[in-house]
């Protein structure tokens, strides 16, 4: 076991939240055994087999050039997603993570995040992820039963689900997994007991997702076609409503509009994303969010196509073919698209002094009159539960 594993989390708790936005680390590890026909998630299948010590190297020249970029700072959290990161050998994970360490610095107790898929769970890796420093799983379940699953093209059936549930309960001190809901042809009473389960089996914390149809993947070219039919704008609200309401019930209330936790369990490193904090992407398609100077903060975005991301960074030493610096009013619309998503809402104060603006009274009284936002102890704006369901529309209007 590693030094980071070997941290007491009883005294140093993984969560780590004291409500700043902080500083995370994401590493985009892009490599899957199938490609989901619903995912437009930078993926890629490579049945001949990946080479990861050669990507380890590359992932490591890059972390040291964005330690160049982003200077010292104090890490709240790590998040190796893709893809599917429970294909990596355990040692490729500690590499990484003793990377991460060794630039910027991992307190104890840090949340260290790790997505994986029930197709590739096994005892053996998992408790090597653990050894490595991983406290926190994010499990890729998506539905509970066997019609869904291999409708959604998963690998995995109910069953291996399940074993994989018990595995990362038996081992990591935090698990989460995803659901996808608003299913073609799921009724209401069928997804409350599903959710229902799911809750049962849940350690502290569920992502619930409605099925979304993204450009450029298979269920898109289906429902163009006409030939996938989702349910209507009445049943999908119906069904988001009763996800939340189910799951306040049962003790983990939405803190975002897909995600829901034990209140203390909460992702820390999507809060970093929600609550508009910094954050270094490094790997394939991975994307940057860190303060660049001059008040403006720099957006960096990867190359793709992992081998061309690899070229790129044996080149230059980083794989960025994109960048952006964000001026004081994109940052303060990416705080309102990002803040109105969770249940706290944004900070007023917070946000005048990052976009340079305050909202204009006479809009942000409608919007309270028509009760789609509302103010929280004189310091914080969010969005009301009926402002959610309408939240691209809300962020217009109090952008304009």
């Amino acid at each position: 076991m590693n030094a980071l594993a070997s941290r007491d989390p009883a005294r140093s708790p993984v969560n780590g939240d004291d409500g700043t936005p902080g500083f995370g680390v994401y590493i985009h590890w892009p490599f899957c055994a199938a490609k989901c026909p619903y995912c437009d998630f930078n993926s890629h299948v490579r049945h001949a087999g990946v080479d990861q010590a050669a990507f380890l190297a590359a992932f490591r020249r890059e972390m040291e050039t964005m330690r160049g970029w982003t200077g010292p700072r104090e890490v709240t959290s790590v998040f190796v997603g893709g893809g599917t990161p429970s294909l990596m050998e355990p040692a490729t994970v500690a590499a990484l993570l003793e990377t991460a360490d060794a630039l910027w610095g991992l307190p104890a107790g840090i949340e260290i995040t790790m997505e994986a898929n029930p197709s590739s769970a096994d005892a053996g890796r998992f408790a090597g992820y653990r050894s490595a420093g991983v406290n926190r799983l994010s499990l890729g379940v998506q539905a509970l039963n066997d019609a869904d699953l291999k409708f959604l093209g998963r690998l995995h059936d109910t069953e291996e689900a399940l074993r994989a549930i018990d595995m990362a309960r038996a081992t990591f001190p935090r698990l989460s997994f995803d659901l996808i809901y608003a299913r073609p042809g799921q009724a209401l009473a069928a997804w409350e007991a599903e959710l229902r389960r799911a809750v049962g089996l849940a350690a502290d914390h569920l992502s619930l997702y409605q099925l979304t149809m993204e450009e450029g993947t298979p269920f898109r070219a289906l429902f163009e076609a006409g030939r996938l039919a989702l349910p209507d704008a009445d049943l999908a609200a119906d069904l988001y409503d009763l996800t939340h309401a189910v799951t306040a019930e049962l003790g983990l209330p939405a803190y975002e509009i897909s995600n829901h936790a034990v209140p203390g369990a909460e992702s820390r490193h999507n809060l970093t994303y929600w609550r508009y904090g910094d954050y270094v992407g490094t790997g394939p398609g991975a994307h940057g969010r860190f303060a660049g100077g001059d008040g403006r903060k720099r957006v960096t975005i990867a190359e793709r196509i992992p081998e061309r991301w690899a070229e790129r960074v044996a080149e230059a030493g980083h794989g960025v073919v994109d960048e952006e610096m964000l001026d004081a009013a994109a940052q303060g619309d990416e705080m309102l698209l990002m803040g109105l998503r969770l249940a706290e809402g944004i900070d007023l104060a917070r946000y005048e002094a990052l976009s340079g603006r305050s909202f204009d009274p006479a809009r942000l009284a409608m919007l309270q009159g028509e009760r789609l936002v509302e103010p929280v102890s004189n310091s914080r704006l969010r969005a009301t539960p009926a402002g959610r369901r309408v939240l691209d529309a809300l962020i217009a209007e109090l952008a304009a």
